[in-house]
């Protein structure tokens, strides 16, 4: 059983609507000048930018999308690969907006000294757009990008920090690379690339490769995700991503390779999870004498109320030591849902316990998981 940390203050009513994402695009505020860069150069990021399930047919919701780019807030670097650097992506991130990169025209791997920061009151939308050449890594060293409405040190925007609709945080056409949050402990630790809490999250031909967390511990993961509060609990939308995508390329982390939540709901949509690892022991609550995790292999969800929807999908190859080689899902009352559609799940070994009749799941809920014209085996 799993707690949602306290929330930042009492309820309160919402400044205004909440639920829907802010349109950018267009729409949006004219350039600002470049961050500032440091004079310390990237290196080069692997050629090749391939995301998601190609053959994936999900219908994917307008909100889903990507985000126009076209005119962004502003730009990383000025057109050269030493001008886009680590303090130049933490510059950006922390002022908001729409982001994108002018690296010149090969790929770059960005290795991150710092972590980028959301600052709450520069949204309501952060947009990060890498155009499909622009690796973010952590070095094996840190985690690489981190949100929290109910963080003080990133500012406070509402007496709800636990249940508010900003800010909006969209993240497309990147790639991920070792993120590192083992040794984080606010919020309860996890989230090796990306941790947030509150707002809205959205996920978009991304890629997450060799990210990780803590080992071991009973509720914490996401070696490329954990996420906590969304706002009016609205699904986070990880659509067209690739996490794992090949032998030695998967996350791993105590529990969810990939994902990882408290009382979040998500959408999954033509994208693939594969070679992504839960290597913790004693599941939770742990056994005696064990520390405790192991469970979701790609992906852990626990809490009350939410749903897991995946579609279009491929989960393949992924392991738990202990429970849900694929998917753990635990509705602690009951009233959680989970639907499998026009998706791919095997060879996802559970090496404790799994639920009969839905080979590499653990599921807990109001019923059985809806399977459509999916493929479930071993």
């Amino acid at each position: 059983m799993a707690v949602l940390p306290a929330g930042c203050g009492s309820e309160a009513v919402p400044e205004g609507p909440q639920g829907n994402w802010v349109e950018a695009g267009p729409s949006a505020a004219p350039p600002s000048a470049s961050a500032v860069p440091s004079a310390a150069p990237s290196s080069p990021a692997p050629a090749a930018f391939v995301t998601g399930n190609p053959k994936g047919r999900a219908t994917v919701p307008a909100e889903a999308k990507a985000v126009d780019t076209s005119r962004p807030t502003r730009k990383i670097g000025n057109g050269t690969p030493a001008s886009c650097t680590s303090k130049a992506v933490v510059a950006a991130v922390a002022a908001g907006g729409v982001i994108t990169f002018d690296c010149g025209p090969h790929p770059l791997t960005i290795t991150m000294a710092a972590t980028a920061k959301v600052k709450n009151a520069n949204g309501p939308r952060i947009v990060l757009d890498g155009g499909g050449k622009i690796t973010l890594s952590g070095g094996g060293k840190r985690r690489i990008l981190y949100m929290n409405t109910c963080d003080k040190a990133q500012g406070w925007t509402t007496s709800h920090c636990q249940d508010q609709d900003h800010p909006q945080l969209t993240v497309q056409n990147l790639t991920f690379a070792d993120g590192n949050s083992t040794g984080e402990t606010v919020e309860g630790g996890g989230g090796g690339a990306i941790f947030v809490r509150g707002g809205r999250l959205k996920v978009v031909n991304a890629r997450f490769v060799r990210n990780r967390c803590d080992d071991t511990g009973p509720d914490l993961g996401g070696a490329a995700i954990r996420v906590l509060s969304q706002s009016k609990g609205l699904p986070v939308y990880i659509v067209n991503s690739t996490f794992g995508g090949g032998k030695g390329l998967g996350g791993r982390c105590s529990n969810g390779g990939a994902l990882s939540s408290i009382g979040v709901s998500w959408v999954v949509l033509n994208s693939v999870l594969t070679h992504n690892s839960a290597i913790g022991s004693g599941a939770n609550p742990a056994r005696a004498g064990k520390p405790g995790g192991g469970s979701g292999g790609a992906i852990y969800t626990d809490g009350n109320l939410f749903t897991v929807r995946i579609a279009g999908s491929i989960v393949t190859d992924n392991h738990a030591e202990e429970g849900g080689g694929a998917v753990f899902f635990v509705s602690n009352d009951r009233t959680g849902t989970m639907t499998i559609e026009s998706s791919t799940l095997q060879r996802n070994p559970s090496d404790g316990f799994e639920t009969q009749g839905f080979p590499g799941i653990f599921f807990l809920g109001a019923r059985n998981p809806t399977v459509k014209s999916s493929t479930l085996r071993r």
